[in-house]
């Protein structure tokens, strides 16, 4: 066994109020506005309602997020205020190979099951790779045409609107510093997602660092997730003790590495703790995700709506 580790646009009559928001409210990284131009985009527009409508979009109560995984894709929305879904959590199964054309086709699918989403309501997507300045590094259960793939870019053309596109669980677990098991924990945080494959999110003092991967961790030849997923248990018919055997080898290399303060399970498997954490026995103390399986909907909203 071894283990390693702008200048604003200028006015036009032709254009309405909440076009000129939609050009300065957005929420996408590539679309930055400093506060300077707004105000001076406000001073110089002759729209009597922008101000208030401005005021409006800057104080966003709600948003839509879709969490894309190796099995399923799901989307609901989300109270910022709260951090709980307002709608019903919809969920489909994702395509067979997970190309990019058939994953967009299916998140656009969910929008619709949701009702249709105005676009003036923030959208975050999740999903399952490293995700850097909006382009996908790496491909874990998906299919390969998404390693190096301008993502963001490609499912803000396919759904045409702006988005905000983070790993699926970094989004889980901005979720649960915010809104859930980690809230106002201090020190390091790590959220691992037990599903498909095997998620992490590090988040330090409330604060994440992103694209840490611990599901590739090396075991045996080939990524440790293959071995300890949830997916690993269900493939093979393991019981809850077998499989927890090797969860047990997993957190105790995390812990012996990072020293972490506090574990949280998230994931397809969260919403059957009683089965499988009792049988762990860790120093750092493990809770399950408060969020269950809907933390990255709920976090990936969260960080669209910021």
């Amino acid at each position: 066994m071894i283990l390693v580790t702008a200048v604003p646009p200028p006015l036009c009559v032709a254009r309405s109020p909440a076009h000129e928001v939609q050009a300065f409210a957005r929420t996408s990284p590539r679309h930055p506005r400093r506060g300077s131009e707004l105000r001076a985009f406000l001073r110089a527009s002759a729209f009597s309602g922008v101000a208030k409508l401005i005021g409006m979009a800057k104080s966003v109560d709600r948003a839509v997020g879709v969490d894309i995984g190796g099995t399923g894709i799901k989307a609901g929305i989300v109270d910022l205020k709260r951090g709980e879904l307002v709608s019903e959590r919809i969920r489909v199964n994702t395509p067979e190979g997970a190309t990019p054309d058939d994953v967009l086709a299916a998140v656009n699918g969910v929008l619709e099951e949701l009702g249709g989403v105005d676009k003036m309501v923030p959208l975050g997507v999740a999903f399952p790779a490293i995700v850097k300045r909006g382009r996908t590094r790496s491909a874990a259960n998906v299919s390969e045409k998404w390693i190096d793939f301008e993502a963001e870019e490609f499912f803000e053309d396919g759904l045409g609107r702006d988005i905000h596109f983070v790993n699926d669980a970094d989004a889980a677990g901005v979720a649960e510093v915010r809104y859930g098991a980690a809230q106002g924990r201090e020190g390091l945080t790590v959220l691992t997602t037990l599903g498909t494959g095997i998620g992490s999110a590090f988040l330090y003092n409330g604060t994440l660092i992103p694209n840490t991967e611990l599901g590739h961790l090396w075991y045996e030849g080939t990524s440790i997730e293959r071995y300890a997923a949830y997916s690993a248990m269900e493939r093979e018919n393991l019981s809850w003790e077998d499989w927890s055997k090797r969860l047990q080898l997993f957190y105790d290399h995390v812990e012996l590495l990072f020293s972490p303060d506090l574990f949280v399970v998230g994931g397809g498997v969260s919403k059957h703790p009683d089965r499988f954490l009792p049988l762990l026995k860790l120093r750092t103390p493990i809770l399950p995700a408060l969020h269950r399986n809907s933390s990255g909907i709920i976090g990936a909203a969260a960080l669209a709506g910021d």
